[in-house]
C-alpha cells in the first residue's frame, strides 16, 4: 500500500461519521488534566484524524491511534481513581474495555483491521502501527517523568507532558514513513 494513497478500507457514510463522532466524544468527555493530559490526547486524536483523512498508510495512522487508545485507558483509570470506584482487576478490565471499544470497531464494521493484503511483515498494518504507537507513548510518558526527576520534579519546558510524547510520535512517524518508502 502506497503511503499517500486513499485507503479503500474506510467505510463511507454513516459508519464513518459515527466513528468520527465517537473519537470526538472521547476527547471532549474528559475535562481535567490527569496522568496524561487532555491537550496531549487532543493532539494525538488530531494526528489520527488528519492522517486517516489524507489516506496515509495504516502503519503511520496506527502509530497515532495506538497512542490515543492508551491515553484513553489512562484517562479512564484516573477517572475511576478520582471517583473512588474500586473493583477487582480494575486496570485489566479498563484496558480490555477501552481497547475493545476503540479497536473492535476498526475490524467490524469499518473493516480497517483485517483487510486482505493490508499487511506488513505478516501483520495487519493498523495493528502493527498501534502496537508501536502504544509502546512509543509509554516511552514518552517515561521520558517525561525522568526529565522531571532530573529537574527536581519540575518540567523543563512548558507543556512538557504534551511535547515529549507528541514529538516522539512525530519523529517516529517520519522515520516510519521513510522506511515504508524504502519497502514500497
Amino acid at each position: 500500500m502506497n503511503s499517500f494513497q486513499p485507503s479503500a478500507s474506510v467505510a463511507p457514510g454513516p459508519i464513518r461519521r459515527l466513528f468520527n463522532l465517537f473519537s470526538l466524544s472521547i476527547i471532549f468527555l474528559s475535562a481535567s488534566a490527569k496522568a496524561v493530559c487532555p491537550v496531549c490526547t487532543v493532539a494525538v486524536a488530531a494526528g489520527v484524524g488528519i492522517l486517516r483523512g489524507w489516506g496515509v498508510d495504516d502503519v503511520l495512522t496506527g502509530l497515532w491511534y495506538g497512542a490515543l487508545v492508551l491515553s484513553s485507558v489512562i484517562w479512564l483509570l484516573d477517572e475511576l481513581k478520582k471517583r473512588n470506584i474500586n473493583f477487582p482487576y480494575r486496570t485489566l478490565i479498563s484496558i480490555i474495555f477501552i481497547y475493545g471499544l476503540m479497536v473492535v470497531p476498526l475490524a467490524y464494521p469499518l473493516g480497517i483491521i483485517g483487510a486482505p493484503h493490508n499487511t506488513i511483515f505478516g501483520y495487519d498494518r493498523m495493528l502493527f502501527g498501534m502496537v508501536i504507537g502504544t509502546i512509543l507513548f509509554i516511552m514518552g510518558i517515561v521520558i517525561d517523568k525522568r526529565l522531571r526527576c532530573m529537574n527536581d520534579c519540575k518540567q523543563l519546558i512548558i507543556y512538557q507532558k504534551v511535547v515529549v510524547p507528541v514529538v516522539l510520535l512525530i519523529i517516529s512517524t517520519i522515520i516510519a514513513y521513510l522506511a515504508l518508502q524504502l519497502v514500497a
